[in-house]
């Protein structure tokens, strides 16, 4: 049982369970927001789904300094309170929206752009407030559950998501995303405070921004995790363009099989987060050796015969995407001194999601130029090349470090 052993701690338990139902609706209200773009809004325009992510995700590189500081100096369950109301808010407005059948693309637009903003105050605070709630030895374990937690989500959401869209149409599912965070509120609510770990916070003064960037800068190791996020982030991680584009345009098919390879995607997601929650501590080869074998099974993919080949290719593709996100963030989590923890993993949401404004709209072009295939292709070759990038560091690293982390 080694591999559930953070859930000993009551706190992590309501949160672990709060998180879950959330993420179901998060993972059905991205669902139906991209084949609302995609099949609703626009004539199978990939490009524009590339924007949409561009616009929900690019306020992590603006944004990223200031939400770092934030959940560095403030109660981080706090700030997720506000967040968790906001991002609600949202998808109740979008949804009935569409329910009234006054939505347009430009509303989709302007949905991703507020999303992307609370998103990006939420990332920092959300990652770190797992340290609040279990010790540093538990950390490791405690980050690869929650990976769990969010692609068993993803096996469920998109599949229930692709039977509503057909059934009812998208709005109902923004609607009922919304409900689902009640769960993380009550979650929230029910955390017993007298049991959240008393972590330092950031003195207050100038210069705190600079201290968190120079604090990186100074660490080769938290650099390099920092480069292969970017490329497998920006190049790679595009699944809601490359399932789209495979499954409606290269094999024909509707929203219903669109989020069945969604999910079909995420059990190999699982069995990478599980993997990972069994080690007692991330290392720098499991980030780079994964990146290479995404490579390789992302061109698998790219080069499937058939629909139930395609599905069964995401599976790999699934498992190497995981362990290397959930490595790299247990890397970074575990390796940052505590009061730098919040900017850090600002910096590294950042970087791991702010490349999705040049990625996205880059990969949804590749597929409407060069074919869907192709868009696997470049994700691929943002495997190989982070998986080399690793290899020449390490080589060139080894006599100096002896192959381990580097220690600030």
């Amino acid at each position: 049982m080694s591999m559930f052993r953070s859930l000993q701690f009551f706190n992590y338990r309501i949160w672990f369970v709060g998180a879950m139902v959330s993420n179901v609706g998060t993972w059905m209200q991205r669902t139906a927001q991209d084949w609302l773009v995609y099949d609703i809004l626009t004539e199978q325009d990939a490009t524009a789904m590339g924007i949409v992510l561009a616009l929900q995700l690019g306020p992590q590189l603006l944004l990223a300094p200031w939400a770092g500081l934030v959940a560095d100096s403030f109660d981080r369950r706090r700030i997720l309170m506000v967040t968790q109301i906001a991002m609600a808010l949202l998808g109740v407005a979008l949804g009935l929206m569409v329910l009234a059948d006054t939505a347009v693309l430009w509303h989709v637009y302007a949905f991703a752009l507020a999303l992307g903003v609370v998103s990006a105050v939420d990332a920092p605070a959300r990652q770190t407030f797992v340290s609040d709630v279990v010790r540093d030895d538990f950390l490791p374990n405690a980050v690869a559950l929650n990976s769990a937690s969010f692609n068993v989500a993803r096996m469920i959401g998109p599949a229930i998501a692709g039977l509503l869209i057909v059934a009812v149409g998208p709005g109902w599912v923004f609607l009922i995303n919304a409900l689902t965070f009640g769960a993380m509120l009550v979650a929230l609510v029910k955390i017993k405070q007298d049991q959240l770990r008393d972590v330092p916070k950031a003195p207050p003064g100038k210069g705190r921004i600079r201290a968190g960037l120079r604090y990186v800068r100074y660490r080769p190791d938290l650099i390099m995790v920092l480069v292969a996020i970017f490329i497998i982030g920006t190049f790679g991680l595009n699944f809601a363009v490359f399932i789209a584009v495979m499954a409606r345009t290269e094999f024909g098919q509707d929203a219903g099989i669109f989020g069945v390879l969604s999910s079909v995607l995420a059990i190999g997601s699982v069995g990478g987060s599980l993997l990972s929650a069994r080690r007692d501590r991330p290392r720098l080869r499991f980030i780079f050796g994964a990146a290479g074998a995404f490579g390789v099974t992302c061109a698998f993919a790219a080069l499937a015969p058939t629909l139930w080949t395609f599905g069964l290719a995401l599976i790999p593709v699934g498992f190497c995407a995981l362990t290397i996100i959930t490595s790299a963030n247990a890397y970074v989590q575990t390796t940052t001194d505590p009061v730098m923890r919040g900017r850090v993993m600002a910096l590294y949401f950042a970087i791991f999601l702010g490349g999705t404004p040049l990625g996205a709209p880059l990969v949804g072009l590749v597929a409407d130029l060069a074919g869907p295939r192709w868009s696997l292709g470049v994700a691929a070759a943002a495997g190989l090349l982070t998986a080399f990038i690793g290899f020449v560091w390490k080589v060139r690293s080894a006599p100096r470090i002896g192959g381990e982390p580097v220690r600030p």
